[in-house]
């Protein structure tokens, strides 16, 4: 499906999805670095434990946990940036 300007919608979610998952993989490698320390800074919410489902024969378990950081949030950023300019 092609949005406004004739860009892929699913380019721009997997731009974000990626500097997401490499913004969230800087701040976790930079907690360990003095310097980039402020990188690995953020929140968690969700769920903090499964939710169990017990239908007799049949268990489910669901879970969510995000986890925001300030490298994540400049991953988001960037990935727009670069979508806008592609």
């Amino acid at each position: 499906m092609k949005g406004a300007g004739g860009k892929n919608n699913w380019a721009l979610f997997l731009l974000i999805l990626a500097g997401i998952v490499l913004g969230g993989f800087i701040g976790m490698m930079a907690e360990g670095v003095p310097a980039l320390s402020w990188l690995g800074y953020g929140q968690s919410f969700g769920l903090e434990g499964p939710l169990t489902l017990n239908l007799g024969i049949l268990i489910i378990s669901f879970g969510l946990s995000i986890k925001i950081t300030i490298a994540s949030i400049i991953g988001v950023v960037l990935a727009i940036i670069i979508y806008r300019f592609l």
